[in-house]
């Protein structure tokens, strides 16, 4: 039985020590997302200066302590944090909305019009989950400092520097994440770069640079520095810490970026095969809310449609995306109405005739690349991710200033409207076709399972479907499975690329539509997520060079025509074993060949090894006990964590282009491992 439940059972959090109990109700996580969310809180305040602007420099450091500790300092140009003391509370401004929840400036428009901080939380969580926390502001002339360890303030009010700035006004915040909270877990600039790139390009004008200092070695404050300092121990402590760094020669690694062309550089740089060379671009603002955008079409079949609020990524999309959809169709069939001379398909002339409309938004979004940018007042989000957008009003405004402005583009260019409409009519001529592929599909379902080997459980949460490499390792896949909840589907040869194959040529591909029908939700448009038969959709292939081949197939074709898979975290990737290690009475698979060497030597050298060439080589036990047994297997889950990089590779490998693949490989060709010869 439990223990008493009475009043004095009822605790209150105090100050910071609700965020330092379940950081992952303020940051998502506490693995290398959340880590990484620490440093875009920073950052976004930053962007905030810059939107108001305030702003015109950021610069962000990645540094690294003799201990290992990991530090992150974003330097800013903006007003600085305001430092004098609060009218309502016994201490400074900073060390208010450092320590203290849900205080900020971003509450009532006057000091920001936008921003995408809504909370004021971010600093203060920030600095609840770091091991210590320093913020430098410079205002009026002045430099203040205040430290901090794990939420708490370890100065006795505010420090005045004596040191020169370039910068009449900033913000400089260092913080060390505490190892007790995100473990060993390590800031990865890859990440930080594509994000810090993203903003440069949402903020056109605004410099970004990022400095990775981490092989340098400097000390730790937080070994020295303790929450009952005084203040002279800490002038000390402070004023030493230049004169005991300890560095490394090193190459300093650092990335810039600046682009005054906003997001219509973004689009620029995301179109890979434009088919008309002026770019649309337009920035107003209606009311309070401003509707930044750029689009243009390339070659593909596929849609890339990217909007953000307030430099948020809304990924689900909302209410700006509907509105810029429902603008584009409308400016595009009024123009196709104006200019009827140009449209060829008698069969399309028959429908402007008719409907007065003659492009569907599927037609119009074929190949299109676009990115949507509004900046509201008060945004409304679904949901804690801020993921996608509810302001009903967004969707009225966003739609007027599209037709307006892309019909004004279309009537200014006719070479470019040219080669869009063509575009349009293209993609409606193949719609016209893909009703009868459609049926094809469906015919092909009704037919049956196929090859598909069933699972007895008929929960989708509960059910797995191996995607298996041949009929031979199909089959051992079949004999060696859980069959109350594994199902097996086996491919014989390589899927099609549906980078650049056409929709109708890709669905005559058999194991396409294996894939189609085994899953049961449909593709690309009529693609419903509700209806997966599996939550789990394992790529079972061999560990060699063809085996990866066949991977990288079939992870263009979920990215193409089934995203919502990847997005729901129902694909995954299993790992087969490359060898099997075997001394005496002691045996295990590993699946590299450096896991091999470290059994080797644990185990004293002299180990029977055998390399399984591939999976067909495996019995249906080695099979199950190593890929399918849930307690032992290892399964890589697929994410499009960075949609934009994600879009850049597939296109760079698996398009039509050479020079780009080319260039990819001679950039990256040394850094290619266990590639079969």
């Amino acid at each position: 039985m439990s223990g008493e439940y009475e009043a004095s059972s009822i605790q209150v959090l105090e100050g910071l020590e609700a965020v330092r109990r379940r950081p992952a109700m303020y940051i998502g996580s506490i693995d290398e997302n959340g880590l990484h969310h620490l440093v875009w809180e920073i950052v976004d305040n930053s962007i905030d200066e810059a939107m108001a602007g305030a702003c015109d420099r950021i610069v962000v450091m990645l540094d690294q302590t003799e201990h290992g500790f990991e530090s992150v300092t974003v330097q800013d140009n903006g007003r600085g944090i305001p430092t004098e003391p609060h009218p309502h509370y016994n201490m400074s401004s900073l060390e208010l909305v450092t320590t203290r929840l849900h205080s900020g400036g971003k509450f009532d428009h006057e000091s920001y019009r936008v921003s995408g901080g809504l909370h004021g939380v971010g600093i203060a969580v920030v600095n609840a989950l770091s091991s210590w926390m320093q913020v430098k502001v410079k205002r009026n002339g002045r430099i203040l400092m205040q430290e901090y360890v794990r939420g708490e303030t370890i100065s006795h009010g505010l420090i005045e520097l004596k040191e020169t700035w370039e910068d009449k006004s900033g913000t400089h915040t260092t913080f060390i994440p505490d190892r007790e909270i995100f473990g060993e877990s390590k800031f990865d600039c890859v990440i930080i770069r594509n994000r810090l790139r993203e903003l440069a390009f949402l903020n056109k004008g605004l410099t970004i640079t990022l400095i990775d200092n981490r092989r340098q070695v400097i000390e730790d404050p937080s070994d020295t520095i303790k929450s009952s300092a005084d203040e002279s121990e800490i002038i000390s402590i402070y004023e030493s810490r230049g004169a005991d760094e300890k560095q490394l020669e090193v190459e300093e690694k650092d990335w810039v970026y600046h682009y005054d062309g906003g997001i219509k550089a973004y689009v620029e740089q995301l179109a890979s095969t434009p088919i008309h060379e002026d770019i649309p671009y337009f920035d107003e603002t209606i009311d309070t809310t401003q509707v930044e955008v750029s689009l243009a079409y390339d070659r593909s079949e596929r849609d890339l449609i990217y909007t953000f609020t307030n430099n948020i990524n809304t990924r689900h999309g909302g209410t700006h995306l509907s509105g810029f959809k429902s603008g584009l169709t409308r400016a595009i069939n009024a123009y196709a109405l104006k200019n009827e001379q140009l449209i060829k398909n008698a069969t399309l002339k028959k429908g402007i005739r008719e409907k007065h409309s003659i492009f569907s938004g599927n037609d119009v979004r074929e190949g299109l690349v676009a990115v949507v940018s509004v900046k509201v007042m008060n945004p409304q989000f679904e949901g804690q991710t801020k993921s996608k957008l509810g302001n009903s009003e967004v969707k009225g405004i966003v739609e007027s200033c599209c037709y307006e402005n892309i019909l004004k583009f279309l009537d200014e260019h006719p070479l470019s409207a040219r080669g869009i409409l063509e575009k349009c009519e293209a993609a409606a001529t193949i719609r016209m076709k893909f009703r009868q592929i459609r049926e094809a599909v469906k015919k092909t379902q009704a037919k049956g399972t196929g090859k598909l080997v069933d699972c007895a459980v008929t929960e989708p949460a509960k059910r797995e479907i191996f995607l298996v490499e041949g009929d031979s390792a199909g089959g051992s896949a079949i004999d060696g499975r859980f069959s109350e909840f594994q199902a097996i589907l086996p491919l014989r040869g390589k899927v099609i690329n549906v980078e650049k194959a056409r929709l109708e040529k890709a669905m005559k591909n058999r194991e396409i539509l294996e894939i189609i029908r085994a899953i049961g939700a449909g593709y690309r448009e009529t693609f419903e997520i509700e209806k997966v038969r599996y939550h789990k959709v394992i790529l079972l292939m061999d560990a060699d060079i063809d085996g990866h081949h066949i991977v990288c197939l079939l992870l263009t074709f979920f990215f193409r025509y089934m995203p919502e898979l990847i997005d729901e975290g129902y694909l995954y990737v299993a790992q087969p074993p490359l060898f099997r290690v075997k001394k005496g009475n002691k045996e295990v698979y590993v699946v590299s060949e450096q896991e091999r060497d470290e059994v080797i030597k644990k185990w004293g050298g002299k180990c029977d090894i055998s390399r399984f060439k591939g999976l067909g080589e495996m019995n249906p036990i080695q099979l199950r006990e190593t890929v399918m047994d849930p307690s032992n297997r290892t399964l890589l889950q697929v994410t499009r964590e960075n949609i934009i990089e994600a879009e850049r590779i597939f296109v760079t490998l698996m398009g039509e282009e050479v020079q780009p693949r080319r260039e990819f490989i001679e950039t990256h060709a040394l850094e290619a491992e266990n590639l079969d010869i």
